[in-house]
């Protein structure tokens, strides 16, 4: 895991200073060691800030291959790549190095573009081609990595952060459109929240020559249409194909030259990968927990038993809103976004901790829920579906049984989300998902606290729609199945916006985390699982609970999905989150933010302690959105400014 830079130009050569600046930035990615190259001709600069974690003594990049016509950095790791180095030698590469980046050359140097299909895992890289006078930037299949890019005067920026961007020179302003459409949903996955600043998204590869720049897709999800014809199995070979694919992923995941360990939650998830890894290790796993004092969100006595019945080492992290409040700017000027709860700083917390004890790699539970439906709108969607031709008794029968499993519903909760249908998701799919409905309920409050000029310039804007437009619906949507169909949506929105920001998170003090849930071979079986595989008698992620079930305790298998949330800072004001949340919206710096009306914002601060529990959770929401967006203001956007000011 590392960080990545480049820099490519059509005339004016490229210094040595700018790429070094921006590869410094990157250094928490890569505490071990930065490097750069550049091209004879001074046109195509390369940066590396590496974590050594596979081949500590020869894997510092830049890697060229033998005759130093290609030249790569990677960021992240590539699965059985051992197996490929073999065939390659014996195809008669000669290897420079044993680390499992080089593959990436020479794989290219015989495939060309169709060498993509050959890497598993996580990874973003960039390749220069000196031949074809072309620069290759490629982000994995899910995003679990990041890339941004932009271009300023002629010149093609690519890094692993937006800060690299920016230390380079690149001006961080306010891309408006783009706020607006991932404050009241989720932006586009092309998109960042700063203008002129773009993302490689998920499965694509940007292709830059000095012709142009071209944004292609080499991957998508491709769920099997709803009537396409498979050979039925029984429910206890889909459960062991499951099994297969998750030991094989999990035990791949394990390969490292450094210290593993694993986040650990009181979840399915992140239990699944603990308790699986413990079958290839006889010394104890290391399992780290958060934990908080606010009992409802706290899940480290679970955590703790399942150690326990693994034999793993366990470390608890408490955390409390102080920690919170004297690491919040760091953990959002590392994210690079905005968040609606704590648990990215949690998660920036937690990697402090992990760095600290010696962990340079750690695998976690993330992803669970996009492959094997574990939210659980899943099963309210897979409820409405099934209500569609029958008569009112029978739809309240079947309602009625879904609401004494799932007490976190009532029959009003169910109507509400009913009434956010959205005409362009009727249109599209002939219904709204349920997760769709439940972001508009609570994110159209916020309209009413933006600035005039900004919800003014906005007023006709649509984001539900403009996501939608985005979406390859005659593709990936139509023939499919509601479930899958609801899956896909959530994970072209939510999953690299939301929760694939641990990446940076973890990376902060340079901990590269690992996902062995979203490995695409996983995918690959479970995309094929017939619905009731995934959602089965009201239970969530059944494939994965039947498949986990004698690495699990029983108090997880039996577990209902719980979130992995951090305290509402508002249910009691006198804490120092609240406090920081106080005079940041109040400050100077809340008067440079352009989207919100300060007063209204001062105006719901002071209506806090007149408000019920549910009004002051609704309201830590909105209130971490505005806090999150100061902090990009004052860290990015002012310090951008300031410095162009001393510059000119």
């Amino acid at each position: 895991m590392c960080g990545i830079v480049a820099m490519f130009s059509k005339q004016a050569p490229i210094t040595a200073i700018a790429v070094e600046r921006a590869t410094r930035q990157l250094s928490h990615r890569g505490p071990d060691r930065q490097s750069i190259w550049l091209s004879e001709s001074k046109r195509v600069g390369l940066g590396h800030a590496r974590l050594s974690i596979i081949d500590l003594e020869t894997g510092d990049q830049p890697i060229a291959n033998e005759d130093e016509r290609l030249h790569v950095v990677v960021n992240g790791e590539f699965y059985d790549y051992e197996r490929i180095q073999r065939e390659l030698v014996k195809r008669g590469h000669r290897l420079r190095t044993r680390s499992d980046s080089e593959i990436a050359l020479h794989l290219y140097e015989e495939n060309g573009l169709g060498f993509l299909e050959y890497l598993r895992g996580e990874f973003a890289l960039v390749l220069w081609d000196e031949t074809e006078q072309r620069l290759l930037a490629v982000r994995d299949r899910f995003g679990i990595k990041p890339l941004f890019y932009t271009v300023q005067d002629g010149v093609l920026y690519v890094a692993s952060e937006m800060k690299a961007l920016f230390a380079a020179g690149v001006p961080a302003k306010w891309d408006h459109e783009s706020y607006y459409q991932h404050l009241l949903f989720y932006k586009h996955l092309d998109r960042t929240l700063f203008e002129g600043v773009y993302q490689v998204p998920p499965g694509h590869y940007l292709l830059a020559t000095a012709d142009g720049i071209q944004i292609k897709q080499y991957w998508d999800h491709h769920y099997p249409l709803a009537d396409a014809n498979s050979l039925p199995r029984s429910e206890e070979e889909y459960i062991s194909e499951v099994r297969h694919a998750l030991d094989e992923s999990i035990k791949t995941r394990m390969r490292a030259d450094v210290p593993v360990g694993f986040h650990l939650s009181g979840g399915v998830d992140s239990s699944t990968v603990l308790g699986m890894a413990a079958r290839h290790r006889t010394d104890p796993l290391q399992a780290f927990t958060v934990s908080f004092s606010d009992h409802a969100y706290d899940e480290s006595e679970v955590a703790r038993e399942t150690a326990a019945h693994v034999g793993a080492d366990f470390h608890l992290i408490p955390l409390d809103h102080t920690d919170f409040a004297d690491h919040v700017i760091k953990a959002v000027w590392h994210a690079e976004t905005i968040g609606i709860n704590m648990n990215g700083v949690a998660r920036y917390l937690k990697s402090k901790v992990l760095h600290e004890r010696g962990i340079r790699v750690v695998l976690s539970g993330d992803g669970a829920d996009e492959l094997f439906a574990g939210y659980i709108f899943s099963r309210l969607d897979l409820l409405l579906a099934g209500l569609e031709g029958l008569s009112e008794e029978e739809k309240l029968r079947k309602l009625d049984e879904f609401l004494q499993h799932n007490p976190s519903f009532n029959h009003v909760s169910i109507r509400s989300y009913l009434n956010q249908s959205l005409d362009c998701f009727n249109q599209t799919l002939g219904y709204t998902p349920a997760w769709i409905q439940a972001v508009h309920a609570s994110r159209m409050p916020l309209k009413q606290l933006l600035s005039p000029d900004f919800g003014a310039r906005f007023a006709e804007y649509d984001p539900y729609r403009e996501f939608v437009k985005k979406l390859d619906v005659e593709g990936q949507l139509a023939g499919r199945d509601r479930v899958t169909q609801v899956l896909y949506t959530w994970n072209k929105s939510i999953l690299p916006n939301q929760i694939l920001f641990a990446d940076r998170l973890d990376m902060s003090h340079g901990v590269e985390v690992r996902m062995p849930l979203l490995d695409h071979k996983l995918f690959e079986v479970v995309r094929n699982l017939p619905v009731s595989m995934l959602i089965n008698r009201f239970k969530e992620k059944y494939a994965l609970r039947e498949a986990a079930k004698p690495y699990l305790t029983q108090t997880v298998y039996s577990r209902p999905k719980q979130p992995f949330n951090a305290p509402p800072s508002t249910l009691e004001t006198d804490n120092k989150l609240f406090q920081l949340t106080q005079d940041m919206l109040r400050s100077k710096v809340m008067d440079d933010v352009p989207f919100f009306e300060k007063k209204l914002m001062i105006k719901l601060l002071d209506q806090l302690p007149h408000m019920d529990k549910s009004q002051r959770v609704n309201a830590d929401t909105v209130l971490l959105l505005v806090l999150t967006t100061c902090i990009l203001q004052d860290q990015y956007v002012n310090s951008s400014s300031e410095s162009l000011s001393r510059k000119s």
